[in-house]
């Protein structure tokens, strides 16, 4: 079951978070995102506790994409160190498992498809 994590991030706006999970579906990275919309925060910042009021981005997708949906969020995000935390999928529906790998390996066969043309 480890070939699955769920990777979590927090945005400063839905708009951010809207604009992260439409390019990693696009690119077919993930399966699915999850927008939780206004969850409070509380942080150490340079040096003192912080807090801020943040969107919850909760993404879905297979071990292999982590690091490049890691390196997505990055590029796009505003924050000068993104929460990109992944945690592995320990059990899960093999139908909703399935769906995860069918969502992400698309892209694969689509990549396929364009290089006999």
């Amino acid at each position: 079951m480890r070939n699955y994590v769920i990777i979590f991030t927090t945005c400063a706006s839905k708009k951010q978070a809207a604009k992260i999970a439409f390019s990693l579906l696009q690119k077919r990275l993930i399966a699915c995102a999850t927008i939780i919309s206004s969850v409070e925060s509380r942080f150490w910042w340079k040096g003192k506790i912080d807090c801020a009021r943040e969107e919850l981005l909760i993404l879905k997708t297979t071990a292999r994409n982590a690091r490049r949906v890691e390196a997505d969020i990055k590029r796009i995000h505003s924050y000068d160190v993104p929460e990109v935390v992944a945690v592995p999928i320990i059990a899960g529906s093999r139908e909703y498992l399935k769906w995860i790998d069918e969502c992400v390996k698309l892209k694969a066969k689509s990549a396929k498809l364009k290089r006999k043309v």
